[in-house]
């Protein structure tokens, strides 16, 4: 009796034990914003979104959703109701890193579907910034990355000067941690300079991939290796303001810790 008694306390004693020693719940790191960040498929190769190579510098401890979505503004991905799923999923602990600007400083004639004015790209960063931490989770602020444009001097021109500024000024107001990306981008396309800087992006001639038989010369998207330098960018910055998901990065990972596109 004693013996059996003896045994029931040895696994009683595991039992409690263990349920200490279960992993912590993975933190999610949502990520909403334009196509420069987005997801893209292999008919699309070599475009990709910067968040595509991110989510594989990341250990187990860390799922990345990755939720921008091509042409989107703050103002259309909230009215296309893209937030407030993601919103009404957020747990204490969480993260959600906010990319914006591309869209928003459309044309206004042009793109008047998507264009959004600073003060309303204001309003709107401030309503991801309030829901976000009314669930105890955590928002960082992108400034938009830049496209590859260069003036007569051959300089890198910055190309998002009204909607970067609004993006640190909401992060001052709101003690929200701000990348800027903006700056970070630009100083990596000068360094490489008008020819280097195109192998960033997708710079394709005729016949040169199957995917874009007529080719393709775009300054703002990036083809696969440059969406990992900039991903690199985002992880160093992450590393130089000290924050807490700069512990979870792994350099030089295979794996992929992105979870299923939105449909």
């Amino acid at each position: 009796m004693k013996k059996r008694l003896s045994w029931c306390i040895v696994i009683v004693f595991s039992l409690v034990l263990m349920s200490f020693m279960q992993q912590p719940k993975p933190i999610k790191v949502y990520m909403i914003g334009d196509s420069t960040m987005s997801l893209y498929n292999q008919h699309q190769f070599p475009i990709n979104g910067w968040g595509m190579p991110f989510a594989n510098y990341f250990d187990n401890g860390v799922t990345i959703v990755n939720r921008a979505r091509p042409g989107r503004s703050t103002r259309t991905f909230l009215a296309e109701n893209r937030w407030k799923p993601i919103a009404d999923s957020l747990q204490a602990g969480d993260y959600v890193l906010i990319q914006f600007g591309h869209n928003d400083e459309g044309d206004s004639v042009k793109y008047k579907d998507r264009f959004t004015p600073v003060p309303d790209f204001k309003k709107n960063l401030i309503k991801f910034i309030t829901e976000t931490k009314a669930k105890n989770a955590n928002p960082i602020l992108i400034t938009p990355v830049s496209r590859r444009m260069f003036d007569k001097d051959n300089k890198a021109k910055e190309t998002h000067v009204e909607y970067s500024k609004a993006v640190f000024e909401i992060g001052n107001e709101y003690k929200v941690p701000v990348i800027d990306l903006d700056k970070k981008s630009r100083e990596l396309i000068q360094q490489l300079g008008p020819e280097q800087s195109k192998l960033l992006f997708m710079q394709l001639d005729s016949a040169e991939h199957p995917n874009y038989p007529v080719g393709r010369l775009d300054n703002t998207h990036f083809n696969d290796y440059g969406a990992r330098k900039i991903a690199e960018l985002v992880l160093n910055e992450l590393k130089a303001q000290n924050n807490p998901l700069a512990a979870h990065i792994v350099v030089g990972t295979n794996k992929s810790n992105v979870a299923p596109a939105a449909k």
